[in-house]
Parts: C-alpha cells; sequence; structure tokens
C-alpha cells in the first residue's frame, strides 16, 4: 500500500480534530476524503505529508513513517490550501523554484512549465507577482507548483477551491493522465461531484471515518431511490414543497429537487397536482439513484441538526433602506485600465431592487475587480452611474455605507472573538450602541453562533465563518450586499444553508450581487452576467442562458467510469469536445445525428448510452468563454496573414 494509517490521532489541547482514523490507499489509486468544515480532512492530510505529527497512532506513505519522511520527500507532492506561494516572485519564477526544489531536469521542466502554464491560463500572467494575482489565479499556481514534477504520491487539500469550472476540467484532465503514469492521488475536496470520480472515498466528520467505499457502494447508505424533479424555477418549487410536504427533505441541485423520505407515499400524480396548483411548470420527475451528497446530508445533516429547518432559516431578515430605489445598481460604460491592461471594459449593468444577480466568470476575468469600483473600493477609470443611489465616480465614500462587501477572505479578524468581531463592525458602521446590541443578536442567531459567541473566529468552522462575516456586512442593514465568492471551499450543508439565507434576504427587499465558480449556485440566481476578459458576453435568467446561448447541442453519455472514454468520445464526429459531469459526461457536438450514428458503430456502443439533454450552466459558460477564444484566434490569424 502507498498510503497506510492505523489509529491516527491529532489533538489540539481538549479538541480532537483526528480520532483514531484507520485507512488505506493502493498503489495507482485516487482516493477522495470528503466532510463538513473542521472535519479533519486538512489535519489529516498534514500528517500523512509530515508536516504536523500525530499525537496517537501511526501512518506510512511510500513505505516511510510519516514522522520522518525525508527518505521519499522528493517522490511526494503536496498542495496545502494555503498556496506554499512566494508573493514577490512572479508566477514563472513561483514554477521553477518548485522545479529546482524537486530537481526536475532542465530539459523536462520548459515543456513541463509551458504545459502548466496553459492548462491554468496563466500565460498572459507568466510575470506577474504572486501577490497581484486574484484569489483564483494564486490557486491555479498553486496547482501547477504542485504538478511541476511527477511524484509518486500526490497530496490535494482542496485543490479547487475558487477555481472556474473551465480550469476544474482541465485540472481532472490532468489528474486523470498521472493516474496513468501510476500516481497514487490522496485528494481532500468540498465539490461532491469531484468526489464521484475517485475510486474510492472516505467520508469523515468530527475526526472520525464514518464509511470508506467506493461511490456506487456509498450512495447506497442514502436508503432507496431518490424522486428527481426539473423545474425551471426550483427555488420557487423547493419553497413550495417544503410547505406543503414537510415529511419529505427537499434538496436544491440547480434547476433540480431531490426528494428524499417516505416518496413512495407520494404519487407522480399527487407531485403534477401540486406544481398546478401552484402555477408551476414541472419539466420532469423520476426515481433515481441518490448522488454523494444526498449521502453526504443524510449522513452529516441529520446528525448535526441541519435539516429544514435551520437556525438560518428562521432568523428575522433586516428590512431593506426606506429609501432604496428601484434599481440598486445601474452603470454605463464602466471602464477599469492598469497602465495598458483593460481588466473591465465598458461594461453595462442593471440590477433591480429584491434581485438576486450572479457575476460569472474565469479567474481574472474581471469579477472582482467591478464589484470593488461597484462598492467604492476602486476608482472607475471610465463610465458612470449609480449603486444604492450614489453616483460611483463623485460618491465613493457613501457609497460604502450603503452596502454590504462580504470578500472572499471573509474579512474577519481572527484574533477576536465573534462579538469582539461583530462590535469592531459596529463600530465602524457607527451604529449607536442600543441598536448595535439588537443587531448584535440577530447576527448570533442568523448564523447559529449562540453556543459560540465567546470563541475566537479563527476557532471556527469555514461554513461559521461564512455567516459569521455574512452578518458583519449585515450589520447596518444596508439595502445592497455584495459577495464574492462567499462559499468557496465551504461543505454542501453550509452552503444550502447559507442559500437559504440569502433567499430569505431578497425576499425582504435586499438586492445580493453575488459571484460563484459553483455552477448550481448559479441556477438559484434571478439573473447572471457572465464576464470574460473584461467584457459582458451574456445577460440572462439561467434559463435564457441555457436556451439562448448555446449553438451546439449536449449528449449526456452514461456509462461506467466516464473518464476512460473522454478521448474516444472527443474523436467522433461533430463533437467540439467532451467533459465530466456528474456521474457520466456531456458531449458538446455540432451535429448530433453523425456523433449518435459514430457511436453506434464503434467499439464504445455497448458501454455507452447517448442522449439529448438541455445543456447545463457549465456547458454555456464553458461553450461562450471557447467561442470568444475563436473569434479572438481567427480575428489574429487574419491580422497576421499578408
Amino acid at each position: 500500500m502507498t498510503i497506510v494509517a492505523t489509529g491516527l490521532t491529532r489533538r489540539f489541547g481538549g479538541l480532537t480534530a483526528v480520532d483514531g482514523l484507520t485507512l488505506s490507499v493502493a498503489p495507482g489509486e485516487l482516493f477522495g476524503l470528503v466532510g463538513s468544515d473542521g472535519a479533519g480532512k486538512s489535519t489529516t492530510i498534514r500528517m500523512l505529508t509530515g508536516v504536523m505529527d500525530p499525537s496517537a497512532g501511526e501512518a506510512r506513505v511510500l513505505g516511510c513513517p510519516c514522522r520522518d519522511l525525508e527518505p521519499v520527500r522528493g517522490e511526494i507532492g503536496y498542495m496545502s490550501q494555503r498556496f506554499g506561494l512566494y508573493p514577490d516572485l512572479t508566477v514563472a519564477e513561483n514554477i521553477r523554484f518548485y522545479a529546482d526544489i524537486f530537481g526536475v531536469a532542465r530539459r523536462d521542466r520548459l515543456e513541463r512549465t509551458e504545459h502548466l502554464l496553459a492548462f491554468s491560463n496563466l500565460v498572459p500572467f507568466r510575470d506577474r507577482k504572486a501577490a497581484n494575482l486574484s484569489g483564483g489565479m494564486k490557486q491555479k499556481l498553486g496547482l501547477a507548483c504542485a504538478l511541476i514534477h511527477t511524484p509518486k504520491a500526490l497530496f490535494l487539500d482542496e485543490p479547487t477551491n475558487g477555481v472556474d469550472p473551465v480550469s476544474r476540467r482541465d485540472f481532472w484532465r490532468i489528474l486523470y493522465g498521472l493516474l496513468r503514469e501510476g500516481v497514487t492521488i490522496f485528494v481532500a475536496t468540498a465539490y461532491l461531484d469531484e468526489a464521484d470520480r475517485c475510486h474510492r472515498v472516505g467520508l469523515i466528520h468530527k475526526g472520525r471515518l464514518l464509511a470508506c467505499d467506493k461511490p456506487s457502494a456509498l450512495r447506497r447508505l442514502a436508503g432507496g431511490s431518490v424522486l428527481e424533479l426539473v423545474t425551471p424555477d426550483a427555488r420557487a418549487a423547493s419553497l413550495m414543497l417544503r410547505q406543503q410536504r414537510p415529511d419529505l427533505t427537499v434538496s436544491l441541485f440547480g434547476d433540480r429537487l431531490h426528494l428524499t423520505g417516505d416518496t413512495k407515499a407520494l404519487s407522480d400524480h399527487e407531485l403534477r397536482e401540486l406544481f398546478r396548483q401552484a402555477r408551476m411548470e414541472l419539466q420532469a420527475l423520476e426515481r433515481v439513484e441518490p448522488s454523494l451528497e444526498d449521502v453526504f446530508v443524510s449522513m452529516i445533516g441529520g446528525e448535526d441538526g441541519q435539516r429544514q429547518p435551520s437556525p438560518v432559516t428562521t432568523a428575522p431578515v433586516p428590512p431593506p433602506g426606506k429609501d432604496a430605489e428601484e434599481q440598486a445598481v445601474s452603470v454605463r460604460g464602466l471602464t477599469r485600465r492598469f497602465g495598458d491592461f483593460i481588466a473591465v471594459n465598458a461594461i453595462d449593468l442593471e440590477v433591480s431592487r429584491g434581485e438576486i444577480f450572479g457575476f460569472l466568470g474565469p479567474n481574472g476575468a474581471g469579477k472582482s475587480t467591478t464589484i470593488r469600483m461597484l462598492c467604492g473600493i476602486l476608482e472607475p477609470s471610465a463610465g458612470e452611474g449609480r449603486v444604492a443611489g450614489c453616483d460611483i465616480m463623485r460618491q465613493p465614500e457613501q457609497i460604502k455605507t450603503r452596502i454590504g462587501y462580504m470578500s472572499q477572505k471573509f474579512s474577519l479578524y481572527e484574533d477576536l472573538t465573534v462579538e469582539e468581531n461583530i462590535a469592531f463592525y459596529g463600530g465602524i458602521y457607527r451604529i449607536p450602541p442600543k441598536k448595535l446590541a439588537q443587531r448584535a443578536e440577530w447576527v448570533i442567531t442568523m448564523a447559529g453562533l449562540e453556543e459560540r459567541r465567546r470563541s475566537k473566529a479563527g476557532e471556527l468552522s469555514g461554513g461559521l465563518k461564512q455567516r459569521l462575516a455574512l452578518g458583519c456586512a449585515m450589520l447596518h442593514e444596508p439595502p445592497v450586499i455584495f459577495l464574492d465568492e462567499p462559499t468557496s471551499g465551504v461543505d454542501p450543508i453550509s452552503r444550502r444553508a447559507f442559500w437559504d439565507l440569502i433567499n430569505r434576504l431578497a425576499a425582504g427587499g435586499v438586492t445580493v450581487f453575488v459571484t460563484t465558480h459553483y455552477m448550481d449556485e448559479a441556477e438559484y440566481c434571478d439573473r447572471l452576467a457572465m464576464i470574460y476578459r473584461g467584457e459582458l458576453v451574456a445577460l440572462g435568467s439561467p434559463t435564457q442562458l441555457k436556451r439562448g446561448h448555446m449553438a451546439e447541442e449536449v449528449l449526456e453519455a452514461a456509462c461506467e467510469r466516464p473518464q476512460d472514454f473522454l478521448v474516444e468520445l472527443e474523436r467522433l464526429p461533430g463533437v467540439r469536445h467532451a467533459a465530466l459531469f456528474g456521474r457520466g459526461a456531456h458531449v458538446v457536438t455540432e451535429d448530433s445525428v453523425a456523433t449518435e450514428t459514430a457511436l453506434a458503430a464503434s467499439p464504445m456502443a455497448g458501454q455507452v448510452r447517448l442522449r439529448r439533454v438541455l445543456p447545463s450552466l457549465e456547458d454555456v459558460f464553458v461553450s461562450l468563454i471557447e467561442a470568444r477564444n475563436r473569434a479572438e484566434g481567427a480575428s489574429r490569424l487574419q491580422r497576421e496573414t499578408p
């Protein structure tokens, strides 16, 4: 075995972070570790890589005890959540530094460096210092540094947090390439669809391993089948079903709903009648195998007492500002330049009061720069408009008092307690003491922190930090709130609770402007804007984007181990690309008839089944970016041709 852990335990004072963990990983295996925030995933990886000694138990990697891995250090790759980058070095210099550490031969490093820069879309930024990269770009650079050599054992701690869907797809292609070379991979992830691609998955909670098996075996732990519904307004439908059938658990998955519980007592006719009475469209209804997220929620959500309703969904919502305008955000020609570089190029946007508006785009596309201009933090180079009733060019300081802003890093002071953080932000917003006391209780109730009010923020799990940060941003009851990738790296249960809160804020008239890399979360927005290289490339509701912004057709490929068929699927006539999606794959084709005919005559015929489906938002996202790249490539070629 490449990795063996027996009774592995780690204590921090009175807290047991990892409790008697026993597992093994075979050579060439892809092993996934999933769990709630603070479950012990990162601590486990740190012990296995020798960064931290265990309090009890033992572990061996590549035959060496983890307390002394020096003999095999050069054969182990490790990417932590904190990147391990050198901020004063450029992108290229960071990669070169890690190539030197791992002794990568010069004849190999140049080709590998160019490949990694291309996969991560960091080629234009190779001479930019790491300190000046966005959070997502830093994440991708960390990946490149971890993969500059080919280790025998690779440890990845939530490697795709904050990474856009295009780069996630490319990253997993690289992982499968490493598997073909015999590399053993141990990955902790918050994406349950990624866990489904692993050979085996361990489910850890409060330091204990609850289950460990193949994904197909774990799915049986959810107990029975799941009733899956497809509807264009899944958010409203979920609220309706929770009211009409409180005996069932309703889970949102983008434009799909999963019903679990005693669904056998619920007939298809009864469901269709509920939708008819509510005047909602029900596009599809079928019983499906549980997903790993269903398993996660059933095993961990139930233990934590986080089934609906949660503390978040029953908390009071602050009223919007009395003088809130109908258009919360309205800008024309919004532009930002950094020297010769145009980060945001003449964007036009309007966001209505009480709307949940999603902002999507690859890392480095200009999302965070746009938000900083709208928040009055960064001065626009050109353009005009208003945010929360204030002029973006002439009243940036007034904007700051009338909005809430939650950045990617939560903006909390980790050495301060929950109550001290709230008091600090109350002072910034100059909230009178009596009013602040009321608002502080609202934040603590909303975040479910009644028992942790005197805990330091640094001791909280990611999900609790997230809700505390949102509460601090909402202390002064702003009519508009900006959320910059607020759920990155947060477990599925905390993400669901967070979006329940966002929905209630919007229902109370608060405008929510949110960026996200989770395409299922983007489905919950009223409207979406897609930005690429500083330009707005699409705008509309999720349904409008899926039905009107993609020229190609999408075929869903159902098969065992779809990753083994991606290359062959892409060789079929008409296919532009194929990518993993859920437990199967999505095949994007310009000619579905030719593709299906060719598959029927290929060796894959008995192993892969194709059916036409509506594009997902991820399909649209990737298609728009690739179309723009092709257009720019053709334009560049035309200019260069004499």
